[in-house]
């Protein structure tokens, strides 16, 4: 059996967050305050569907949006871990859970040849139009009211294990590594066996202690924190020390 590692993407596998990098391809590396103002809590998607067009709008296009994407940094150490997940296939599967979209993942991956890490990525699609202009939809619908309207991480990760198991992959332990809130909801749903890494200083660690403070509500799963793609790696040998007792 495998151990399925699950990954955000913003302020995870790389340092920053894409939908706010790609701004530094305007002339001012800024949105007008008209535009920030439009933004709804739990609806950045329909936000960002705005700034594309704003960008677009400006005349900038597919080229200039890539070279300035292609200059995102990468998490420290992220790309020594990714390096050991692609030399570890036969025992390591690895997908991403983003809030990003599939346009921006896609080029910041293959700008550092790490696409070969990942089997999946599930993040809400993208394509340039006619006019050049980029769009970006909703990854999905759900019924889930902790999380935003587009992209309930849970429901993707639990889809995603089942299609595994009826395909005959089963998991012994899947590891999820995130930062933010919208990673709290599948953090919940893991089991004893799994490990919830949340990166040090960041809201997911901040929501995770909360939560285990409580008597009635708490994590079943190992709580890992870390701070580079170092620290996931020791872990990361030493789940594979264990499987190997």
């Amino acid at each position: 059996m495998k151990t399925l590692l699950v990954f955000d993407f913003d302020h995870t596998v790389i340092d920053d967050n894409s939908d706010t990098w790609v701004v530094k391809c305007t002339p001012q590396q800024d949105l007008p305050d008209w535009l920030k103002n439009t933004y709804q809590k739990g609806h950045w998607t329909e936000y960002m569907g705005r700034v594309l067009s704003y960008i677009g709008d400006q005349g900038i296009r597919e080229d200039a949006i890539r070279t300035v994407m292609e200059t995102m940094p990468y998490t420290a150490g992220m790309l020594d871990l990714l390096k050991f997940i692609t030399q570890n296939k036969e025992r390591v599967d690895c997908i991403i859970i983003s809030d990003s979209n599939t346009v921006f993942i896609d080029w910041i991956l293959h700008a550092a040849g790490a696409q070969c890490a990942i089997d999946r990525v599930f993040t809400n699609p993208a394509h340039f139009d006619d006019r050049g202009y980029l769009n970006v939809q909703r990854f999905h619908s759900h019924s889930c009211a902790q999380c935003p309207v587009n992209l309930c991480k849970r429901k993707v990760l639990e889809d995603f294990v089942e299609r595994q198991l009826m395909a005959g992959v089963q998991y012994q332990q899947t590891v999820y590594i995130g930062d933010g809130g919208n990673d709290l909801c599948p953090v919940k749903s893991l089991k004893k066996s799994d490990v919830a890494m949340p990166r040090k200083g960041y809201s997911l660690e901040r929501l995770i202690s909360k939560l285990n403070a409580g008597d009635s509500r708490h994590l079943e799963s190992r709580v890992v924190g870390w701070s580079s793609g170092r620290d996931i790696l020791n872990e990361m040998n030493s789940l594979m020390k264990q499987s190997c007792l």
